[in-house]
C-alpha cells in the first residue's frame, strides 16, 4: 500500500433503535462500552493504529454527545493533514436528512474531491473488534476489486440479522449478497456456516462515486451500503470477500484473535461486556501493540475500602475504571465504568454501570445495565424480578437484561 493515500469514513449517523433505551438520548457511535471508551473508539483505533490518518466521521441522530467526544478524545498529532472530524448532515445534495448510510456518504462526496483519495475505507461505528486494514487493501489492490467486503463465518441460525455473502468458487469473489436472509447461504465446504459482512469495506474511489450516483436516482432503494450498494456491485461483478481469519493484528493472542461483535441490541452490548470479564477475556482491551488510541480523561484510581464480615470492598472477575468507589460492597462479573460508587453490603453480579451511577447500601443489581447518573437507593433491587422492572417501566430485553435509563432514581 506504499504511496497509497487513503481516506477513512466512518458511517456514524445512524439511530440505533434495537439498542434503545442506551440511544435514547446519544448517537450509537457514542454509547459508552468496556469501562472507558465509546464503540466508535475500537473502529477509529483500527484506522489509526494502521495509519490511515485522514478520517471522517460522518454523523446525524443526536450527535451532540459524539462529537463532543471525537474533539476531546481524537485530537492526532500536528502532522498536516491528520485528523478525526465529524462531518454532521448538511444537506449539500437536496433538503432532505440522511436517508440511510449509503446517502450519508453521498450527501458528502465533497470529501472525495476535497481529499482525492487512491481509496476509501468504509466502516460501521457500531463493533468491538481489533483488524489491521492495510492486510485488507492490499488484497484489495492485489486483486483489482472495485470493492472489498471483510467477511467471517457465522452459524447459518445467527446470520440471519447480518449481510450475506455467497462467493463463487475461487472464494473470494462475491457472486450475490443478501442483506439479512431468511435463510442464509452456507459457504463452500461448510454448509452449516454463512459468510457474513463486517461492514468493514475498501473502495475504489470511482466505483464508490459511480455507485452512489446509481443508488441515488433509484427511488426503489433504501439507499444503504449493506442493503443496495454492495448487493448492485455484487451483482456488477466488482466485489470481491476478504476473509477477516487472515488479518494478522500485532499483540493478538489465540483466544482473542479475530474477535469481531456486532454491538446492535441490549443483548449483544450487555454479553460483549461479559466477554471483557472472562479470566481470559474474548476481546483483550490490554494489547499495547495495538492499542485503544482515544485521549482519556484524568481521573483519580479506582479504591476499595472495608474488608470486615458482609461488607467486603471487594470485585471478582470484573472490570473497574478509574474514579470508582467501591465502599463495602461486593461486584461479580461486571463492568464499572468512571465515577460509579458502590455502597456497604450491596451487590452487583452481571451488570455493566456506566458513569457516575450509584449503589446504595443493601441494593441489589443483578443481569442489568445502568446507563449514566443512575441511583439505585438503600435496599433496591434490579435486575432480580423482571416482571416487577417491566412494571417500574424499565427496559427488559429478549435475553432478559433489565436496562435502567440515564439519570433515573430506583426506589426499593
Amino acid at each position: 500500500m506504499i504511496g497509497k493515500r487513503v481516506l477513512g469514513i466512518v458511517l456514524a449517523g445512524a439511530p440505533g433503535r434495537r439498542l434503545t433505551p442506551l440511544t435514547a438520548e446519544r448517537a450509537k457511535g457514542a454509547v459508552p462500552f468496556g469501562g472507558l471508551y465509546r464503540l466508535v473508539d475500537f473502529t477509529l483505533s483500527n484506522l489509526v493504529n494502521s495509519g490511515i490518518r485522514q478520517i471522517c466521521v460522518l454523523t446525524q441522530y443526536k450527535s451532540h454527545s459524539l462529537n463532543r467526544h471525537l474533539a476531546t478524545a481524537w485530537e492526532l498529532s500536528s502532522t498536516p493533514g491528520d485528523h478525526v472530524i465529524p462531518v454532521p448532515a448538511q444537506q449539500w445534495r437536496g433538503p432532505g436528512w440522511q436517508a440511510g448510510s449509503a446517502d450519508a456518504i453521498y450527501q458528502s462526496l465533497s470529501l472525495l474531491d476535497e481529499h482525492r483519495p487512491d481509496l476509501v475505507v468504509v466502516c460501521g461505528a457500531d463493533h468491538v473488534y481489533r483488524m489491521d486494514p492495510l492486510q485488507m487493501i492490499d488484497e484489495h489492490v492485489a486483486r483489482g476489486a472495485g470493492v472489498t467486503i471483510s467477511a467471517i463465518p457465522m452459524p447459518r441460525a445467527q446470520a440471519t440479522d447480518f449481510g450475506v455473502l455467497q462467493a463463487a468458487a475461487d472464494g473470494h469473489s462475491v457472486e450475490a449478497f443478501l442483506e439479512k436472509p431468511a435463510s442464509p447461504p452456507g459457504r463452500a465446504g461448510q454448509p452449516d456456516e454463512a459468510l457474513v459482512s463486517m461492514g468493514v469495506y475498501v473502495f475504489d474511489p470511482d466505483v464508490l462515486i459511480e455507485a452512489l450516483h446509481k443508488d441515488a436516482a433509484d427511488d426503489e432503494s433504501g439507499h444503504s451500503v449493506g442493503g443496495d450498494v454492495i448487493p448492485r456491485l455484487a451483482r456488477e461483478g466488482a466485489a470481491h470477500a476478504y476473509d477477516f481469519w487472515q488479518n494478522e493484528v500485532p499483540g493478538a493472542c489465540a483466544g482473542d484473535r479475530c474477535y469481531w461483535r456486532e454491538l446492535g441490541t441490549i443483548d449483544s452490548y450487555f454479553n460483549a461486556h461479559m466477554d471483557l470479564c472472562a479470566t481470559e477475556p474474548r476481546f483483550n482491551m490490554y494489547n499495547q501493540d495495538w492499542p485503544i488510541v482515544m485521549r482519556l480523561s484524568s481521573q483519580p484510581p479506582a479504591k476499595f475500602v472495608h474488608e470486615d464480615g458482609d461488607r467486603p470492598g471487594q470485585a471478582v472477575n470484573s472490570v473497574i475504571s478509574t474514579g470508582v468507589i467501591v465502599s463495602g460492597g461486593l461486584i461479580r462479573s461486571s463492568v464499572l465504568s468512571p465515577g460509579v460508587r458502590i455502597e456497604g453490603r450491596s451487590r452487583v453480579n452481571r451488570a455493566v454501570i456506566l458513569n457516575n451511577a450509584c449503589v446504595h447500601r443493601h441494593a441489589v443489581v443483578e443481569n442489568a445495565i445502568l446507563d449514566k447518573a443512575v441511583v439505585v437507593l438503600p435496599g433496591a433491587m434490579v435486575g432480580v424480578d423482571k416482571e416487577h422492572d417491566r412494571a417500574r417501566g424499565f427496559t427488559v430485553s429478549a435475553g432478559g437484561v433489565t436496562v435502567v435509563s440515564k439519570g433515573q432514581v430506583v426506589a426499593p
